[in-house]
């Protein structure tokens, strides 16, 4: 099964030899980027691009995503429906299934980004609804960015998503950005690096803002859903 992420290929030799040397990148690397780069006239992009994000989470609270995590802290993410409208839609009606509840972050590399939204906790699984079509946009990955997690194809998002930590310009264009960490940053810089982690961090409790949730206490983190077969049936083989 392939994995939901990056290939070496596409990431090529600046994220260093870290990564190349993951198994979950090694798997199915194609020779070249599969998807070309969408180039826009630079004035045009500074017309009609809005890079900037609301951060205050009592506005439009229906595009707020909450975390609250098993390190007993609450991350705010903006979701940006501009960017990204089937993305927002998808994240959105999986965060009210209570889907995300329980789920670890499974792959957490220091200096690049947080990734969760696996049930499975392996980085192959996703929800039983249909893969999403790729949304590409031109808002790069800044720290902070929120976006989706993929095969090395294309249009193969489905649940799975990563928070960054430090700029990543090479995914622009070839992920769908489709928010941005407006509150508890620090939080998400406390996530437990691994591949997987040994102890990872959970998503104790994900909703949105216009549902005026309160963080669950301590002793109510949740533990990683079981396994079941349906949570690999958008997963991709090799």
């Amino acid at each position: 099964m392939a994995s939901r992420w990056f290939t070496a290929g596409m990431l090529g030799l600046s994220l260093g030899a870290a990564l190349i040397a993951s198994p979950a990148l090694a798997q199915g690397a194609p020779t070249k980027d599969p998807v070309k780069p969408i180039k826009v006239d630079p004035i045009k992009r500074a017309q009609t691009i809005t890079y900037a994000v609301n951060t205050d989470i009592t506005q439009d609270p229906d595009n707020v995503l909450v975390l609250d995590l098993s390190n007993g802290g609450r991350v705010a993410i903006r979701l940006v429906p501009e960017w990204a409208p089937k993305h927002i839609e998808r994240i959105k009606t999986l965060t009210r299934e209570g889907f995300y509840n329980g789920v670890i972050f499974h792959r957490v590399i220091d200096g690049f980004m947080a990734q969760t939204g696996d049930p499975t906790g392996t980085g192959q699984g996703g929800s039983k609804l249909p893969d999403l079509n790729a949304e590409f946009n031109d808002i790069p990955h800044l720290r902070g960015t929120v976006s989706m997690a993929r095969t090395d194809e294309p249009n193969t998002a489905n649940s799975q998503f990563f928070i960054v930590f430090y700029p990543r310009f090479a995914l622009d264009h070839k992920y769908t950005n489709f928010g941005r960490v407006i509150a508890g940053m620090d939080i998400a810089d406390a996530i437990m690096r691994g591949e997987p982690p040994k102890n990872p961090t959970k998503i104790v409790q994900a909703s949105l803002a216009s549902e005026g949730k309160d963080p669950p206490p301590p002793s109510a983190a949740a533990a990683p859903k079981a396994f079941t077969a349906d949570m690999l049936s958008n997963s991709q083989s090799n």
